[in-house]
């Protein structure tokens, strides 16, 4: 929902919500801010905002099209983008590269999970993760450690 990031009256409360969630929507998104947030958050359905609003929606905002471009906390949207929100942060996919960021994160997550596995070992498993010349330098470098272990 492209609220102009105005957050001063909100963009849905949890009776709207509830309702695209009955109606099939996979979430809701809005640069601005929702009335009953907490009852959202309770409902376990991907629903996004700035920030809680107690004013209605009606003093700022008004629906006047569904499914076409908008712009949301300054991002382009456009009918078929995915739309990806977690507790950190949501993120707008174009449709047209969507499979190949998809192929990547992918990769990524996979690197980051045995990073993190190597990690929770200790610090003498650091050696144990792919290195590269930059890091194998960066204990002498940066923090006066030893390196290569002598």
């Amino acid at each position: 929902m492209d609220s102009r990031k105005d957050a001063r009256a909100a963009s849905a409360g949890a009776i709207l919500v509830t309702r695209l969630m009955q109606r099939g929507c996979a979430g809701v998104v809005t640069d601005g801010g929702f009335r009953d947030s907490a009852e959202i958050a309770k409902l376990g359905f991907p629903a996004y905002h700035h920030r809680p609003s107690a004013p209605t929606n009606l003093t700022l905002h008004q629906a006047i099209e569904i499914n076409v471009p908008i712009g949301c906390g300054d991002a382009p949207v456009f009918p078929g983008d995915v739309i990806l929100g977690d507790s950190d942060g949501v993120i707008v996919i174009p449709a047209h590269l969507a499979d190949e960021i998809a192929e990547e994160t992918f990769e990524m997550t996979a690197f980051e999970d045995f990073v993190t596995e190597r990690g929770a070992q200790g610090p003498r498993h650091f050696r144990a993760l792919p290195a590269t010349d930059p890091s194998r330098r960066w204990p002498t470098s940066r923090h006066g450690g030893r390196q290569n272990g002598r």
